[in-house]
């Protein structure tokens, strides 16, 4: 009984490290998703100037989205 005791406050301290991990994992992918967006906006409006305003209406909408799921992860992080 006192080795599953143990173990359960092992675990205690490895949740939050194991939180911050998959927190940062987060944190990277939504820099990625970012930088994907707005390099493909760069991209559309250089070979077409005349999209610019369609383009940056749809980067917005999918960077606000990128950016939910970074806050999603940092607000479990907190959670745990």
């Amino acid at each position: 009984m006192s080795n599953l005791l143990t173990l359960a406050q092992g675990a205690e301290e490895i949740g939050p490290s194991i939180a911050a991990i998959g927190y940062g994992t987060a944190a990277i992918g939504g820099g990625v998703g970012a930088g994907l967006i707005w390099s493909s906006v760069i991209s559309g409006t250089a070979r077409q100037p005349e999209a610019q305003g369609k383009l940056m209406g749809i980067a917005w909408i999918s960077y606000v989205l990128v950016e939910v799921l970074a806050l999603i992860g940092l607000v479990l992080y907190f959670i745990s």
